[in-house]
């Protein structure tokens, strides 16, 4: 992996840890970790560490896109403050799409998907009007085998797709089809934090999202963009989830039987061109194939703490045997404006 495009201080000592460059396929991961003859920091003062070197951090998270530190947090407690310590204000997991419980103040366990399932490289809350800038990653009980948390670089995601499909999505965007409803994917209440109709309302009606409330439950419909433009960068990215809300992602059984059941906009999660004609397979395959083509994983230790810049790096989960107890948090709230020219550009906190 070459280092020449890297500022110094992204591979020199931070403390007792000192940094590398790992990575392959387009997708770099800047690791610290102690030596063999230093000590690591104790476990409360990791955050002191992280905020003497936020600038530092920061470079690498605003050009690498991910830093994995060995041998750091232990405790949910523990993460909240490091997350705290560098990004300010933690961000609560609204408008859910998966299930997950919150074991801290604004940290929660990474999603509770069986442990025979792949989670397939997303940006989190990508789908959403709202979605955080830094995660927060801490791996508190490896799994036995697998349980890995791979990371894509979306922007060399993006440079593996086709022109004329970037250009297709650039003009149509996706649209984020959801249906709730009792022991099939999460309920309205669930998704929203709520026992009241009405707060959905006023939350759906203040970010653009269309709600049908059913026999069964409720229906939403949301606009996105297909690719974002980083300010600071300038480089557009590929940043939506339709390869994850469509069809083509579920087992091909589970696939036929929800389709035999239920109508396309009643589907628990779908996609469609932001002008509501259908995404095709193909063009999902070619998506998947690039995540693919880019995706690094590494083994989880117990202690590792990993910090991803969502604006630029995805994640996963692969599936895994026994326990696994990875939790994360997120800071730095981001949405997305549109620009005169019609380009989609990322905006809010983009120094948390």
């Amino acid at each position: 992996m070459p280092h020449e495009s890297l500022p110094p201080q992204m591979l020199s000592r931070l403390g007792p840890y000192t940094g590398r460059i790992e990575g392959s396929a387009g997708t770099r991961l800047a690791v610290y970790e102690a030596g063999a003859a230093d000590r690591r920091l104790p476990e409360g003062h990791i955050q002191d560490w992280v905020v003497a070197h936020r600038t530092a951090l920061t470079c690498l998270l605003d050009t690498v896109g991910a830093v994995l530190v060995r041998d750091a947090v232990y405790r949910a407690e523990s993460l909240s403050l490091v997350a705290r310590g560098f990004g300010g204000t933690l961000l609560a997991y609204t408008e859910r799409s998966t299930p997950r419980n919150q074991v801290a103040r604004d940290v929660y366990t990474s999603t509770e998907y069986p442990a025979s399932e792949t989670i397939v490289q997303h940006n989190e809350n990508a789908y959403a009007s709202a979605f955080p800038h830094r995660l927060f990653f801490a791996c508190l009980q490896p799994a036995a085998t697998g349980g890995e948390t791979p990371i894509a670089d979306i922007r060399a995601v993006t440079r593996r797709l086709p022109a004329v499909l970037l250009d297709r999505y650039r003009r149509l965007g996706v649209a984020y089809l959801r249906s709730y409803r009792e022991g099939l994917g999460l309920t309205w209440q669930e998704a929203f934090q709520t026992e009241d109709p009405a707060e959905v309302e006023k939350y759906c009606s203040a970010r653009g999202i269309e709600t049908t409330w059913t026999d069964y439950g409720l229906r939403t419909r949301q606009l996105g963009p297909a690719l974002v433009t980083h300010p600071g960068t300038g480089e557009e990215c590929w940043f939506n989830q339709a390869h994850l809300f469509h069809a083509s992602n579920l087992p091909t059984a589970t696939r036929e039987a929800l389709t035999e059941l239920f109508l396309e906009e009643e589907m628990p999660r779908a996609v469609a061109y932001g002008d509501g004609s259908v995404i095709p397979d193909a063009e999902m395959d070619q998506v998947r194939a690039a995540f693919d083509a880019c995706t690094y994983a590494f083994p989880w230790r117990c202690g590792d703490l990993m910090v991803v810049n969502n604006l630029l790096v995805s994640h996963g989960r692969r599936p895994y045997t026994q326990q696994r107890r990875t939790l994360v948090a997120m800071t730095g709230e981001v949405r997305v404006a549109r620009r005169p020219d019609g380009t989609s550009v990322f905006s809010g906190d983009l120094s948390a």
